[in-house]
């Protein structure tokens, strides 16, 4: 029974945070499904996700637990989970920074773009987020729960980039475009992230937990891609191809070159941002883009 009240205390906050639960999830940092099964009883949330989903709705962690009095309401929140019409009280809007824990997680990914994963200490997260290393440890317990946190954020922030550039984007010739402006390391943002993702790959080797979510993104990056390409098919901007096949081979030059464009001098002849989105808009011409009628 514990397990069901905890679960409708949080569905409690969600619902005042006046956001899906998906974006909830996006905001504490874990995978939505995971939320998913812990919101319907399946899965337990752990004391860490507790930690966060307190410091993003604005409530005390023991709230949630049963544990605090809701002052607000002069009952305790065990009512609230059995049925009274008592609420937890309605969190404040949320901070520019997004809480604790996003930006725990946002310098834990400026430091492994600066310094690669395995040379960033809980202590310099610490002091980039002017806390404790306690506090740090109080959201995410381990190494292997930053890792996995800093992932699914770059996973979530390219999701995004992706789609807010691309929205209202017809015609399948110029959403691809796009898709490889978005990839071409020419900003210092641009190029810190791809910074991340190189040092990620090393990980995702070592890693059972980072390996899977790297499948996952690959996944979701390779199928809108190959979405884009079956669509310019469809409207005769790209010649008849096997989409899969081609999305693969055009993501697969992305990343070579970028790790090309990353681990080289900037500056040198041919190995910079430019040459690397002129090579792809040429493959792009030579392999996908149907010829012109005469």
């Amino acid at each position: 029974m514990q397990q069901d009240e905890v679960a409708a205390r949080v569905r409690q906050v969600i619902d005042a945070a006046g956001v899906s639960a998906r974006e909830f999830a996006r905001r504490i940092v874990i995978d939505p499904s995971k939320l998913s099964r812990s919101l319907n009883g399946t899965r337990r949330f752990t004391a860490a996700e507790l930690a966060r989903i307190a410091d993003i709705g604005g409530v005390d962690v023991g709230l949630l637990i049963g544990t605090t009095a809701d002052t607000t309401a002069g009952t305790s929140t065990a009512a609230t989970a059995t049925g009274s019409a008592t609420s937890l009280p309605r969190p404040p809007s949320p901070s520019p920074e997004g809480g604790r824990p996003l930006q725990i997680v946002r310098e834990t990914v400026r430091l492994i773009a600066e310094r690669g994963f395995h040379a960033v200490r809980v202590a310099d997260i610490a002091a980039a987020c002017h806390t404790s290393t306690a506090a740090i440890h109080y959201h995410f317990p381990g190494r292997d729960e930053l890792l996995e946190a800093a992932v699914r954020w770059c996973m979530d922030e390219d999701t995004r980039r992706r789609a807010d550039a691309t929205a209202g984007t017809r015609h399948a010739g110029d959403e691809l475009r796009l898709l490889i402006e978005l990839q071409t390391p020419r900003t210092e943002q641009q190029r810190r992230q791809w910074c991340v993702w190189l040092d990620l790959w090393a990980e995702a080797a070592r890693s059972t937990t980072v390996g899977r979510l790297h499948v996952e993104y690959y996944r979701q990056w390779r199928g809108t891609v190959a979405d884009v390409i079956r669509r310019g098919v469809e409207q005769g901007v790209f010649r008849p191809v096997d989409v899969d096949s081609a999305a693969l081979a055009l993501t697969a030059l992305i990343d070579g070159l970028a790790s090309q464009v990353l681990a080289t001098e900037p500056g040198l002849p041919g190995t910079g941002a430019q040459s690397m989105h002129d090579v792809l808009i040429a493959h792009v011409d030579a392999c996908l883009t149907a010829p012109v009628p005469s």
